[in-house]
C-alpha cells in the first residue's frame, strides 16, 4: 500500500502569505533596483539587478529646482505629522464619547459614521475646496489639513477599541472620586486605549502621507505640494524628457523610507493585552 503524504495546514498557509507578501514587496524591489539605473538602462531591461547610478540620480534630484524634492519631503511631513496628530486625537475623543456615555440621538450619530466610512474621499474633495476658497483659505497649508482632521474610519476603530479596553467600572470609580470627563479621558481612557489610538495613527499617517487628491485639487503653489503630488509632476515632464524618470524613481524610494522607519518605531508600542496601557495613579 501507497501512503499518501498531504501537505498540512500550517505549511499551505505559510507558503500562502509568503507569494502573497512577494508579490506586495516586489514593486518595492523593482523601485530600489530602478533607481540605481540611468535613464537608459531604465527602458532597455527589466531585470531587478542593480547598476551604479544611484548616488548620479540623487544628485538630478536634489540639484532640481535648488532642491525643491526637500521642500516638498517637509510639507509632507508637516501634513502627515500634524493631520495624523490631529485626526487621531479627535478620533480618540469621539470614539470615547460613543463607547462610554448615552445620549439623544447616539444610534443615529453612530449610523451616519459608518455611512461616511462608505464615502470615498475623492467625492468629498471638491467641496471642500469650494468651502475653503470661499473662506480664502485654499492654497494653504490648512486647506489640506482642515479636511483630515475627521476621519470616519478612524472614529469608527476607535469606537471599538474604546468599548472593548476601557472598562464601564473604571469610569464609573474615577467619577466616584469627582474626576472630570475630560480628565478621565486623558488619564484612563487614552493609556487604555494605546495600542488602538498607535494603529489608528499609522493608519491616518500613511493614508494622509499617500494622498494625492486632496492636495491636487486644494494646491496651486508647487511649493506648498506633498510628494506625491510633487513627483506627480515630474513624471509628466518625462514624456519629453526622459532622463527624469530616474529622478521621479529615486524620488520614490526616499519617500518610502520615512514610512518604513516610522512602522519599525511604532510597532513596539503595539500591546496584546488591551489594558497594557492603563494609567498609573
Amino acid at each position: 500500500m501507497h501512503t499518501q503524504h498531504r501537505l498540512s495546514p500550517s505549511f499551505t498557509g505559510t507558503a500562502i502569505l509568503i507569494l502573497g507578501a512577494l508579490y506586495c514587496l516586489l514593486p518595492i524591489f523593482w523601485v530600489v533596483s530602478a533607481s540605481t539605473k540611468s535613464a537608459d538602462e531604465l527602458f532597455a531591461t527589466l531585470t531587478l539587478i542593480p547598476s551604479t547610478h544611484i548616488l548620479d540620480n540623487l544628485n538630478d534630484l536634489i540639484a532640481y529646482r535648488d532642491g525643491i524634492f526637500w521642500r516638498w519631503m517637509g510639507n509632507t511631513v508637516v501634513y502627515a505629522g500634524v493631520g495624523a496628530l490631529g485626526s487621531t486625537y479627535l478620533a480618540a475623543l469621539s470614539g470615547y464619547v460613543l463607547a462610554r456615555f448615552d445620549f439623544v440621538g447616539k444610534q443615529v450619530v453612530f449610523k451616519v459614521l459608518l455611512a461616511g466610512v462608505l464615502v470615498p474621499g475623492v467625492l468629498l474633495a471638491i467641496p471642500q475646496y469650494l468651502m475653503l476658497a470661499a473662506v480664502n483659505l485654499a492654497n494653504t497649508y490648512a486647506a489640506v489639513l482642515l479636511p483630515q482632521l475627521i476621519s470616519p474610519y478612524a472614529i469608527y476603530l476607535a469606537r471599538i477599541y474604546a468599548a472593548a479596553s476601557v472598562p464601564s467600572d473604571v469610569v464609573e470609580a474615577a467619577r466616584t472620586e469627582g474626576c472630570k470627563e475630560l480628565r478621565i479621558f486623558h488619564r484612563i481612557g487614552l493609556p487604555m486605549m494605546g495600542p488602538g489610538i498607535v494603529t489608528i495613527f499609522l493608519f491616518q499617517f500613511v493614508a494622509i502621507w499617500n494622498n494625492f487628491m486632496l492636495p491636487y485639487i486644494m494646491l496651486g503653489n508647487d511649493e506648498l505640494f506633498p510628494l506625491t503630488v510633487g513627483l506627480s509632476g515630474l513624471l509628466n515632464q518625462g514624456a519629453s524628457q526622459p532622463s527624469m524618470y530616474s529622478v521621479v524613481i529615486i524620488g520614490a524610494l526616499l519617500s518610502v523610507l520615512p514610512l518604513i522607519v516610522l512602522f519599525f518605531l511604532l510597532q513596539r508600542y503595539w500591546r496584546v493585552d488591551i489594558a497594557a496601557g492603563a494609567v498609573k495613579a
